[in-house]
């Protein structure tokens, strides 16, 4: 392969059942192909870009190998041992050698290899998905990679998933052959949260300067209040959210009478500019948001184009 594949992309849906489906963890990461060559490593992002020098403790992770490429997701654990997007957008944009270095011992990251698209010179990107995860199996990869369990039982890699407050399950078709760039029902993603996103009409400081986001979504005349989204804010997060709303800054309310008035009590408002993308447990009738984290800013997106799902 000339340059890096694109991945492929799982279809969202419920969770299939019955023979022929292959069950793993849904890691909340970013999604890397790495592309070993005698030994060096080079990682690519899912839009094409190498990220390689973001991550320089996963330099070794084909050490063993002479030609592979693999597909998987870079992940980041918080102090709990859980997987953080969070904790990982500290390392996302890094490309500074030396504060690479720094993060890199101060927030490891771990690359969870769950595919391969070439295995030791062997094209294995029509082969179906069950060798392809055999051969997968018998690599030789180096620190800070490993291959995650697969599970034959859907159900019980839900409930495991859910014990385990991980993201989800991605359910595989053993058949499924590996269709780069495309997103096919082969593969089904079953999200055990919800992510959506909102638009920020304010925020409150807590016991940091930022303590929790006012979000909610355009209406006429301006935002329907979805809820208070204080969790999933890291020290990164604060500074970058901060440095964002601090322009937007109005002391006109753009929720008018939809924020109940204990969440406006010391209420700092802005104009409608900014999104960010919150995952949450559920809704509640009135369209609240339970248990809502803040998962990261989407600067690709105008306020317009979010929409009441």
């Amino acid at each position: 392969m000339a340059s890096p594949p694109a991945p492929m992309l799982a279809s969202p849906g419920v969770l299939p059942t019955g023979p022929g489906w292959m069950y793993e963890f849904k890691w909340d990461g970013i999604r890397a192909i790495a592309v070993v060559k005698d030994g060096a490593t080079r990682l690519f992002a899912r839009s094409g870009a190498e990220v390689t020098a973001a991550y320089p403790e996963l330099a070794g992770i084909g050490r063993g190998l002479r030609d592979s490429v693999l597909d998987g997701e870079v992940v980041a654990m918080d102090e709990a041992g859980q997987p953080s997007f969070q904790v990982l957008a500290e390392r996302m944009h890094v490309r500074e050698p030396h504060r690479a270095a720094r993060l890199a011992a101060s927030v490891p990251v771990t690359y969870l290899v769950f595919d391969t698209l070439r295995a030791e010179g062997e094209e294995t990107i029509a082969s179906p998905y069950r060798i392809r995860r055999q051969r997968l199996e018998s690599l030789p990869l180096g620190p800070r990679a490993m291959v995650p369990p697969s599970f034959d039982d859907g159900a019980a890699t839900v409930a495991a998933s859910r014990e385990n407050r991980l993201e989800g399950v991605v359910a595989k078709r053993a058949d499924s052959l590996y269709h780069s760039g495309i997103r096919t029902p082969d593969w089904i993603k079953v999200k055990l949260e919800e992510s959506c996103e909102f638009v920020v009409g304010g925020w409150r400081p807590g016991k940091r300067a930022l303590g929790a986001l006012l979000v909610g979504v355009p209406v006429a005349g301006g935002l329907a209040y979805r809820g208070r989204v204080g969790g999933g804010i890291s020290g990164a997060a604060e500074r970058s959210l901060l440095s964002a709303l601090g322009p937007l800054s109005t002391s006109q309310n753009p929720f008018g009478a939809s924020v109940p008035r204990e969440d406006a009590r010391g209420a700092l408002w802005v104009h409608p500019h900014l999104v960010v993308e919150v995952k949450f447990g559920h809704r509640t009738r009135d369209g609240r948001l339970r248990f809502p984290r803040f998962l990261r800013i989407r600067p690709d997106l105008a306020p317009e184009e979010v929409r009441d799902a």
